[in-house]
């Protein structure tokens, strides 16, 4: 199926466009790259936002997690996206511990876009990564917050789990949603969750 591109389809994507694009009440699309072919095809697909995943552990380098992966390895790999990208927005991954505390990761993330050439960077967790977001939005480095499944918690939950399939964990999730909103997270992005989560999420 053909993806009818956005409205000027010649513009830089940045979050701004977005932002517009929800007021407008049109989808984006976000698909993941870890090359600057892939990141070129995705281009012309009309995809708007390219996620330089850590998932390149699995994919690319074969490991049974994406613990392993480094930020070198981030940076690498969202430099090749980004020269393959010349017009969607580019959100690259915190690798698994390099944003354990709010210090430690506002220089992480700026290297992913001062070296790496990101946009956006995601990091993973709810309500304990507020302090870190609000640290990083506040000096100007967007942030996409990650609930759901967590795979940087895959030992801890033990497995790749769908989360949100009953009420406790559907509001814990919700409630860590808004917690991350206020603190600053510019998008959310929600891994393996029932499509339509107990009671209508909570509802909503």
């Amino acid at each position: 199926m053909t993806k009818t591109p956005t409205s000027n389809s010649t513009s830089v994507i940045t979050l701004a466009t977005l932002r517009d694009m929800k007021q407008r009440g049109e989808k984006f699309t976000c698909l993941t790259a870890y090359d600057a072919s892939f990141a070129s095809i995705m281009e012309d697909a009309g995809i708007e936002v390219l996620l330089v995943g850590d998932s390149l552990g699995n994919v690319i380098q074969g490991h049974d997690t994406t613990l392993p992966v480094t930020l070198a390895d981030m940076i690498y790999h969202t430099q090749c996206v980004n020269r393959g990208r010349r017009r969607a927005l580019i959100m690259a991954d915190m690798p698994f511990m390099s944003d354990a505390m709010p210090a430690q990761a506002f220089d992480n993330a700026a290297r992913l876009i001062k070296e790496g050439g990101a946009h956006i960077v995601k990091l993973e967790g709810g309500e304990v990564m507020a302090e870190t977001i609000r640290l990083l939005s506040e000096r100007g480095i967007p942030v996409c917050g990650h609930l759901g499944l967590l795979p940087q918690s895959v030992h801890k939950i033990g497995g790749y789990r769908i989360q949100g399939r009953d009420d406790q964990s559907a509001e814990k999730i919700l409630a860590d949603a808004r917690t991350l909103e206020e603190a600053g997270a510019d998008l959310l992005l929600l891994e393996c969750v029932p499509p339509v989560s107990p009671r209508k999420l909570l509802t909503q």
